[in-house]
């Protein structure tokens, strides 16, 4: 009998709370404050920090840091506003350091 395998999942690297789903990766081509990161068009079990305006290498954002929701731990951020045109597909979408995640299910 075959094996059911889950989706390909993304957890805390700290805990291994499921915070994000492979299919939800936009961009592997991101810059996080420790090095690489991910786009996310979704995250979940995360709690959102409040929202403070940031200047990234593609511009002024309004973002609020995500933290895990069961250890606390800081995986990225979420962007609430780009004030550029051309940055505005950002919105809405999450940043997940890779540092701060590993893969489940692969």
């Amino acid at each position: 009998m075959a094996e059911l395998i889950g989706p390909r999942l993304y957890s805390c690297c700290n805990c291994r709370n499921h915070v994000a789903l492979h299919d939800d990766v936009i961009s592997k081509a991101f810059q996080g404050r420790h090095g690489r990161a991910f786009l996310f068009s979704h995250a979940m079990n995360i709690m959102v920090g409040p929202k403070e305006d940031r200047q990234l290498m593609t511009g002024l954002h309004t973002v609020a840091d995500v933290y895990c929701c069961d250890c606390h731990e800081v995986l990225g951020w979420k962007y609430e506003r780009a004030y550029e045109e051309t940055q505005k597909y950002k919105e809405g979408k999450f940043i997940l350091e890779k540092s701060k995640i590993v893969k489940e299910n692969w």
